[in-house]
């Protein structure tokens, strides 16, 4: 009697056995390493962008609105000026005020959330009631009504209050995920070794919290970086400070759309949709990183694909090689 398998998995381990070396992390997931590999671009440019850009994004010349050519990669403007450098310069402030307003709400949603929740008591209710007010703050009105009353607030005052007004969401939901957690099994064995508090929450609590906080860093980066453009387009803050939100501006201002000028806001609006999509897909695998469920469904998804094997929801495949007829079983009643 032979011991039944899954040929599945032991294709998975031969295929681990023969040798091919296996990414860690998230960056098992195609998609997560495609989106760290964009984020990592526009980070890099928003670093050394000051220094590569070939012409002063500010300077007018009289190439006005050149299509994209050799000496202007992505063409100039009305004025001559080149957007190329124009994006280039603009990457910094858009990465620093998302970046910045990412960390710092969810460094305060963290703190708020895991302590509301793993208190309890009447440290849970005020801080709750504190996240409440915070959580119906508009974001957006108030930044504009700040950068009308301070015509020279920069991107750090933008980011400062997209993360004062966006750390809310993130606290409830991980206030939430900590009452869950709190009472588990395994919190409880913790607490009966006698582990200290700090040590139950940053090495029991926090890891299982992994993908919440990963998807409420990158949701506030988008939104503060959408918030930026957004602002810079419709002329708040300052349109003397190069962004691509400040680009659009420009552009709407000039009519480049009815003088089919395409190479003036198509460059920054493709920018911020690359942006977003790396950021979407970072978070894909962080998701499936942390999921164990997720992590072993994308390990076998490659093999299934190469057998042939059409999964279904709901369904577990299993791998029936073929076999030729004349080696088939005979049915019942047959000789």
């Amino acid at each position: 009697m032979s011991t039944m398998t899954n040929p599945v998995d032991v294709a998975a381990v031969q295929l681990t056995r023969r040798g091919r070396p296996a990414r860690l992390g998230i960056f098992r997931n195609t998609k997560a390493t495609v989106g760290v590999v964009i984020l990592g671009f526009f980070i890099i440019i928003a670093i050394i962008g000051p220094w590569i850009a070939p012409y002063d994004p500010s300077k007018v010349t009289p190439d006005s609105l050149a299509p994209p050519s050799a000496a202007h990669w992505l063409g100039t403007t009305g004025t001559g000026q080149d957007i190329f450098s124009q994006l280039v310069v603009g990457t910094q402030g858009v990465m620093v005020v998302g970046l910045v307003a990412g960390v710092l709400a969810t460094i305060v949603s963290v703190i708020v959330g895991v302590v509301s929740g793993f208190l309890g008591g009447l440290g849970d209710e005020l801080l709750s009631l504190i996240s409440n007010v915070f959580l119906v703050v508009p974001a957006l009105p108030l930044i504009i009504i700040i950068a009308g009353l301070l015509p020279s607030a920069g991107g750090i005052t933008i980011a400062l209050v997209i993360a004062a007004t966006g750390w809310a969401w993130g606290a409830r939901v991980l206030r939430a995920q900590t009452l869950s957690l709190r009472n588990r099994d395994f919190v409880e064995a913790a607490r009966a070794n006698g582990e200290p508090m700090w040590r139950i929450v940053f090495f029991e609590i926090m890891p299982n919290l992994t993908a919440i906080i990963a998807s409420g860093f990158i949701g506030t980066v988008i939104f503060a970086i959408l918030s930026e453009v957004t602002l810079a387009f419709i002329g708040v803050t300052s349109i003397s400070t190069w962004n691509w939100g400040t680009v659009l501006f420009w552009a709407q201002s000039s009519q480049a759309l009815v003088q089919g000028a395409w190479w003036w806001f198509v460059p920054a609006g493709l920018c911020i949709a690359a942006v977003g999509t790396s950021l979407t897909l970072i978070n894909f695998g962080i998701d499936e990183f942390v999921n164990p469920r997720l992590r072993n469904t994308a390990a076998s998804a490659g093999l299934l694909r190469r057998k042939k094997i059409r999964a279904r929801i709901g369904f577990t495949p299993i791998y029936r090689p073929h076999v030729p007829p004349a080696v088939r079983p005979a049915k019942e009643g047959q000789a």
